[in-house]
């Protein structure tokens, strides 16, 4: 058996699939169904210990605690909105905290969720991207943001829309979306979980053909130029490759396509960027989302008028396109659309 390790470098057993667990029982001497067994103890019952597995024999949960631990750690801190949003901050990695948003909308709960600390996508007008990339999140690391908030039993929607661009840590997102959808995990359909990507090909392409969730797509000009001053990543994945690989998939009936626009006041908000983005999403069956940007420190953009946004979603409507306007929440704490960062931790 391995020496004991110190506490803190024990692994979490959190966030492994069951292909993951199974590894685990089998290097351990146990019996392969032990793995589902531990499934059902993480994933349906919740616990936060192992000697609370209480199916496995005391010897069996002595050796897994002397080399694993559940892995669930609760929020360091909390914010909350007048609107009813909160913000939850967690543990992140590379000196860099990651925070989750729990929004509550009448019959709806929905969480989003980081997948890493920061962003290495740098677009202009996000303050996770502004801040840099501090690493990739451990599948724990997703989970836990899922089982650890106070409100995780009525969850009724995951959104991967928090720091980090999914696409670009696919395998923690991968064992993430296959725990939450399993039966042996928490058994959720698809339907009830939305990734948004940039849009890099490959990645994406994966998660098509893997997954059956929905996919939101960020635009935000529908000029290749002026979306490169935005989003530099439209030079190695322009968005008219990504869109013509989404047009292979089926999104008119289980699963849904997005497409999130950010609009600013007087760059992208007028009746040119609209048609043009009508012509580009031509025969798509999509719904676009509008987007009021919020403003913060470094980035030299403001909101449009109510006036301009419903403009610009009633000239999509005439072209055929279903537009509408995402309902703010949470800027008052930080917590909407780009203004994620986490908390720098103090470094040794």
């Amino acid at each position: 058996m391995t020496p004991h390790p110190l506490n803190n470098d024990r692994r979490p057993l959190v966030g492994l699939t069951l292909d993951g667990l199974t590894e685990i029982v089998k290097e351990a001497g146990m019996p392969v169904f032990t793995a589902k067994q531990m499934a059902d103890w993480l994933y349906a019952k919740r616990v936060t210990t192992i000697d609370s597995m209480t199916n496995l024999s005391k010897a069996a949960r002595e050796r897994l605690s002397e080399l694993y631990t559940v892995g669930r750690e609760l929020p360091k801190a909390e914010s909350r909105s007048k609107d009813g949003t909160v913000k939850y901050l967690f543990n992140g990695t590379g000196g860099r905290d990651i925070e989750s948003v729990y929004i509550p909308d009448r019959e709806r709960a929905t969480l989003c969720v980081s997948s890493q600390a920061g962003c290495r996508m740098n677009c202009q007008f996000c303050m996770t991207g502004r801040n840099g990339f501090h690493g990739q999140l451990t599948s724990s690391a997703i989970i836990n943001q899922v089982l650890s908030i106070p409100e995780s039993e009525n969850l009724t929607n995951i959104v991967f829309m928090g720091m980090g661009e999914p696409t670009d840590n696919l395998p923690a997102v991968m064992d993430a979306i296959e725990i939450l959808t399993a039966k042996w995990g928490l058994a959720w359909s698809p339907r009830r979980i939305t990734v948004s990507s940039i849009g890099k090909t490959r990645e994406l392409k994966e998660l098509l053909d893997k997954t059956q969730v929905h996919i939101a797509i960020s635009v935000h000009s529908p000029f290749p130029s002026e979306r490169a001053g935005l989003m530099p990543i439209e030079r190695a994945y322009p968005i008219i490759d990504v869109l013509k690989l989404l047009r292979r998939y089926d999104f008119a009936h289980q699963r849904r396509l997005s497409i999130e626009y950010i609009l600013w006041r007087g760059v992208n908000d007028d009746q040119r960027h609209a048609d043009a983005l009508a012509r580009l999403l031509n025969g798509m069956h999509c719904r676009v989302n509008l987007i009021r940007f919020h403003a913060f420190d470094g980035f030299d953009g403001q909101p449009p008028t109510t006036a301009v946004m419903e403009a610009f979603r009633d000239r999509l409507n005439a072209f055929n396109i279903t537009a509408t306007i995402r309902a703010s929440r949470g800027e008052d704490i930080q917590a909407a659309c780009g203004m994620l960062a986490g908390k720098k931790h103090a470094l040794d």
